[in-house]
């Protein structure tokens, strides 16, 4: 594969991933009939192997629809790993996670994803965050180059 197709396929799948975290729906194609799915939360780990597994595990995770508020996406050798803070609306209140996810991909699909999570903080939290913890970099996903991959990624390490 070449790295302009490469870089394609790893943009692609990126935004339909993103997609899939905002809506819990997977488009055709976006994880291969056998993906492997391992999610980690604070003092809990649970995994999932094919499609349909893998969806309802999201679901069963994060059943409410949201928004990727930040994301920033680096390929690999084997796929792309994707920094990302969502927010959603659940149960009358609003939420917010920090969260890694790796994905390896084959030639048409993501075959495994680790997502690592921070938790749900929900507003209460968020508010004790900001009084006690000064944060140096807080909007560290958008920093420099994070805006230069805001539309191309590239295979490697960060430049």
């Amino acid at each position: 594969m070449s790295t302009d197709v490469a870089d394609a396929h790893v943009q692609r799948l990126s935004r339909g991933l993103i997609a899939f975290l905002e809506s819990g729906e997977a488009a055709d194609g976006l994880f291969a009939p056998d993906v492997f799915f391992d999610v980690t939360v604070p003092h809990w780990r649970v995994q999932a192997k094919g499609r349909d597994a893998a969806v309802a595990l999201r679901l069963q995770q994060h059943p409410a629809p949201g928004r990727v508020v930040r994301s920033r996406i680096d390929a690999t050798e084997s796929g792309f790993v994707l920094e990302f803070e969502e927010r959603w609306h659940e149960r009358g209140r609003h939420w917010y996670a920090r969260e890694i996810a790796r994905a390896d991909i084959g030639e048409a699909a993501i075959t495994e994803l680790a997502v690592y999570c921070t938790g749900d903080w929900d507003q209460a939290r968020e508010e004790e965050h900001r009084r006690k913890v000064h944060l140096l970099r807080p909007g560290v996903v958008q920093g420099a180059s994070a805006r230069r991959r805001r539309n191309r990624c590239r295979r490697g390490s960060a430049s």
